[in-house]
């Protein structure tokens, strides 16, 4: 069954443990991440989505990032993170 994600407009240090609490509530299931509401993403909320880029592919289900803002474009390369629709995610 596939699911998407709304992602907060603020994905800061108070977004850091809800969103790692829907992720995990989602585990398992095909999922695409909503960011097109956002508009500052922080470290850790980055790092959570990364990791969770990399839990979905190692359970071989299909994590994508389907619609996007341009705050979140301009933030997600500031960090200087890879593409996030890549297979195999290494970062």
């Amino acid at each position: 069954m596939s699911e998407t994600l709304a992602l907060a407009e603020v994905l800061d240090l108070n977004a850091a443990e809800p969103l790692k609490a829907e992720l995990l509530a989602l585990r398992g299931h095909e999922l695409t991440l909503d960011a097109s509401a956002v508009e500052r993403l922080g470290g850790l909320c980055l790092q959570i989505l990364m990791s969770a880029r990399k839990t979905w592919d190692a359970d071989g289900v299909n994590l994508r990032l389907g619609s996007v803002s341009q705050a979140w474009v301009e933030q997600w390369a500031a960090f200087g993170a890879p593409d996030f629709n890549t297979e195999g995610l290494t970062a």
